[in-house]
């Protein structure tokens, strides 16, 4: 869409919060609710991101309003649902399945995955089982009942940004890991491609996989920095 506003500012909501203004006007979500963000340095990572548009507006280079967006329209109304969607991670969590072969993928899988499930079940008594290949393996549902007690503690802000990174990697341990600051958006990029990046090693890598895996990256890092944000 066209920029037709000229100002961009930060303003204390009303009734507590942070809001963005548009020419004195109060910025709204897609759904048309107020946007109301719980943190100024969060309000004015959004509100720089409205500032730095040029003639046309383009969505898709304003992450930290899109996860704004969504916490609004999306997490507050469905929180069970989409906490449900976030927590069914557990179950089939990318760090519990493990290539039998070449080994030296094994290895690797062994050495970058197996700390972060060690520091899960340390962190929220959830102990997830490994298994190999891609047959479905049943996690104990005591593990599962505690990850999902990790997801059911954030508020609707946390859960958007957690749940993002869950999506985006595949993995609930993960999601939690970069949320309680145990990896970093860097970290977190190289042990989702893990397999990915083994296979590039041994094949190259083609243009599709080079902005896929771009993509993923500038995604998992505006999690983290809107994460980062609410903490502010």
């Amino acid at each position: 869409m066209k920029r037709i506003y000229k100002t961009v500012a930060v303003v204390p909501g009303t009734q507590g919060g942070w809001q963005v203004q548009l020419d004195a006007r109060i910025l709204k979500s897609p759904a048309k609710a107020d946007l109301v963000l719980p943190t100024e340095a969060l309000a004015r990572a959004v509100a720089a991101e409205w500032d730095a548009q040029g003639d046309t507006v383009m969505p898709d280079s304003m992450p930290m309003m899109q996860l704004a967006s969504t916490c609004v329209d999306r997490v507050g109304p469905q929180r069970a649902t989409i906490l449900a969607g976030a927590a069914a991670y557990g179950g089939t969590d990318l760090l519990c399945y493990r290539a039998a072969e070449p080994a030296k993928l094994a290895e690797r899988q062994a050495r970058g995955w197996q700390p972060l499930l060690d520091w899960a079940a340390l962190r929220y008594d959830a102990l997830l089982q490994t298994t190999t290949g891609i047959m479905h393996r049943a996690q104990d549902p005591v593990a599962l009942n505690a990850l999902k007690r990790a997801l059911e503690a954030l508020d609707d802000w946390q859960l958007t940004g957690v749940q993002n990174a869950v999506a985006l990697t595949g993995s609930l341990v993960l999601g939690l890991a970069l949320f309680e600051g145990r990896i970093d958006a860097d970290q977190a990029f190289e042990l989702a491609e893990l397999d990915e990046s083994f296979q590039i090693e041994q094949w190259g890598e083609d243009d599709e996989a080079r902005d896929r895996r771009a993509s993923l990256k500038a995604d998992l890092a505006a999690s983290l920095r809107y994460l980062e944000f609410l903490k502010a």
